[in-house]
């Protein structure tokens, strides 16, 4: 058991907390506080971080689900943002096989549409050098008929070929836990459920916080030479509080996803297309599942339970529909979906599909560090500029420098099966050894590839555990992991593993529907649920899968 990543541990690491005096407090625990926080710990920095929801339970558990290039910002001539994340898209890949996939697309050409031949292979292959693309995965330009052998659901009517190139897809919320659990490993230390009500200071400068546990209501201090304010889309709330706010502010963007079953939407290539209204949406195969996204409206509603309205839905239905004309989806062939908020830098009288993606750190008169801004696929080099900036301020008041930057060859947890391309002969080694433990060929491979080197921990609670696995009443395969997020993931309620811990909610819904019960009563066995505790997250997981699929208004949406 990771012991200070444990949900079991939770009072010992809150008094930690409390007990030590750390060089850098990071608030927020999504993709960019987990990579502040790992930094900050490679470099030497007495590091720790707070979340006051569960980890990823914002914008990073509410993407597309790609480390990806930028496409789309290329067309916006945002030629730096292409540079650096694409660039960075392989770095990820290399320290986190088991959660970044790549992911060809197709680039559907068509008379009349945004994208031309030239144009288009022109773009890509500009696309290729500035994000230093490795000759195996360079863009190549399909003919009609190629395209179509790919994609026959294409719409045929002035379809002239297509371009083809790779992204790389992930598992927004896994990647942010294997971000933080390798940071935690190196000792820092990381908490969910733990919000920040108010700023401590010594002589004007701030010095800490008060935070409140939001699972037991303690009262908790927590003291910090430096403090980062990475809270999505929270930043200005923070900024408001210590009395910051000005200049530049937040423009918050909703995206909404779709989920088909393949036997609706049979996609088995990704494919990155552009709307009659100029949008880009993408549509990606994933676990038998075919996903649809993403809209780009302004947001001004709850920050953390954006939801799909009937608008967002419709908006998405036809776009793929007019792609795919024989599919005819419709309403009710949609079986889950996910909302989430980009919080972007406002620019005044831009639409929001066009506002920069481009991230921005601001420090107060206080030396309160606020970012905003970026991409997932930049996380690692956003913490860098974050932790630059941090450095410099501990150096000065400590007297003594730290290191440069020593995340770029560091392997995420889960991430020590050598690389891209030790991953086949890890997971195959790693299927057989499922499958000695009772598990089928599928599940043995299904949990190695998610798992990644830390499926061995599994494999040790299904030796160790089967007569507890038996008395649940649950699979080997859900039980294994379910026991392995209590232990070492800091689960706390049934939201936090079926969405943020396995993406069920999203990706296997029914799976949630089948399981949902015993999975409930186990997790209020093992972490002592009071009644009321159990009725909570019972409310809870309902209300999150009555809004995976139902809509509310666009007007409840902004209220």
């Amino acid at each position: 058991m990771t012991a200070n990543f444990s949900g079991f541990n939770r009072e010992e690491i809150i008094s930690q907390l409390e007990e030590t005096r750390w060089d850098l407090l990071v608030i927020g625990g999504g993709i960019t506080g987990a990579g502040i926080l790992l930094d900050a710990q490679k470099r030497g920095m007495r590091a720790a971080l707070v979340e006051m929801q569960d980890f990823a339970a914002g914008t990073s558990s509410r993407s597309t689900k790609l480390v990806h290039g930028g496409l789309r910002y290329l067309k916006q001539l945002e030629i730096g943002v292409v540079a650096e994340v694409g660039k960075e898209r392989a770095i990820v890949y290399e320290n986190a096989p088991h959660v970044t996939t790549p992911e060809w697309m197709v680039l559907p050409i068509y008379t009349g549409g945004t994208f031309g031949w030239f144009s288009t292979s022109l773009g890509l292959r500009l696309y290729d050098w500035l994000a230093g693309v490795k000759r195996g995965e360079r863009r190549r330009m399909l003919s009609q008929a190629e395209t179509l052998k790919r994609l026959p659901l294409l719409k045929r009517e002035g379809l002239k070929g297509s371009g083809y190139y790779v992204e790389y897809r992930t598992d927004d919320a896994r990647l942010t836990l294997e971000v933080m659990k390798r940071a935690v490993a190196e000792g820092a230390r990381a908490i969910n459920y733990m919000k920040v009500d108010d700023f401590l200071y010594e002589a004007g400068q701030m010095a800490g916080v008060e935070a409140s546990d939001q699972l037991t209501g303690k009262r908790v201090v927590i003291h910090a030479s430096q403090i980062v304010n990475a809270a999505g889309p929270w930043v200005d709330t923070l900024r408001e509080k210590d009395g910051s706010r000005q200049g530049k502010t937040l423009h918050l963007t909703k995206g909404v996803h779709l989920v088909f079953d393949q036997s609706r939407l049979p996609l088995h290539q990704a494919v990155y297309f552009d709307t009659p209204d100029k949008r880009m949406v993408f549509a990606i195969p994933r676990a038998g599942k075919t996903y649809v996204g993403t809209t780009d409206t302004t947001y001004t509603g709850n920050y953390e339970k954006p939801r799909m309205t009937k608008e967002d839905r419709d908006y998405l239905l036809r776009a793929v529909n007019a792609l795919f004309p024989s599919v005819r989806l419709t309403a009710m062939d949609v079986e889950s979906s996910w909302a989430g908020l980009r919080p972007l830098i406002h620019q005044e009288g831009k639409d929001p599909s066009e506002i920069s993606r481009k991230d921005e750190i601001f420090r107060s008169p206080s030396g309160l560090l606020s970012i905003a801004g970026g991409k997932l696929t930049g996380y690692r080099k956003m913490a860098e500029a974050v932790v630059n900036k941090a450095a410099e301020e501990l150096t000065r008041q400590q007297g003594s420098a730290f290191p440069a930057c020593l995340t770029r060859h560091a392997a995420l947890s889960g991430g020590d099966v050598g690389g891209s391309k030790g991953f086949g002969a890890f997971i195959a080694d790693q299927t057989s050894r499922g499958v000695k433990l009772g598990l089928s060929t599928e599940a043995a491979e299904r949990l190695a590839r998610f798992y990644g080197s830390n499926v061995g921990s599994l494999h040790q609670i299904m030796k160790d555990r089967k007569q507890e696995q038996v008395q649940s009443g649950l699979p080997l395969e859900l039980f294994a992991s379910l026991e392995y997020a209590l232990n070492e993931e800091m689960t706390f309620t049934p939201m936090d593993f079926w969405i943020r811990r396995t993406g069920a909610l999203f990706f296997d819904i029914s799976r949630v529907y089948r399981w949902k019960e015993a999975v409930h009563a186990w997790m209020g066995k093992r972490l002592n649920w009071t009644e009321a505790q159990s009725s909570s997250y019972k409310a809870e997981l309902d209300a999150g899968l009555e809004a995976a699929v139902a809509t509310v208004s666009a007007d409840a949406d902004n209220a």
